[in-house]
């Protein structure tokens, strides 16, 4: 479930933001790519998602994450939603790492989906 998201079509590129998703059955994800087409560049939370049993509906997971930026078809994203706050029972940093694994076990380059370090700055 999708719970907000926002998609900019402003030449040079097209950014979107994908707030507080579930995954679910993922056919929303594939939808935005249908309707709107592939953004160049997103903010995909990553962080806030254990235990699963409670936080699966509301929030994804860094493999899920993924799971997004493949289903929308996005060039780059930004992960977010996460090592601001102790939000829920996962590490500080399992949301970082966990998302380098699942890009690694997707086969995408771990430059194209970057864990957003609280105070970063990153150009695009």
């Amino acid at each position: 479930m999708l719970w907000s998201g926002h998609y900019l079509d402003t030449p040079p590129v097209s950014p979107t933001n994908h707030s507080d998703p579930g995954y679910g059955d993922g056919r929303i994800f594939g939808d935005i790519r249908t309707r709107l087409g592939a953004p160049d560049v997103a903010l995909i939370p990553i962080g806030a998602y254990e235990p699963r049993w409670f936080m699966a509906a509301q929030h994804v997971d860094p493999a899920e994450a993924v799971r997004i930026f493949t289903d929308v078809g996005v060039g780059r994203a930004l992960g977010i939603h996460w090592g601001t706050f102790q939000l829920t029972d996962e590490a500080r940093e399992a949301p970082r790492d966990g998302l380098q694994q699942a890009l690694v076990d997707a086969g995408i380059a771990a430059d194209r989906f970057v864990a957003a370090e609280p105070g970063g700055v990153y150009h695009f």
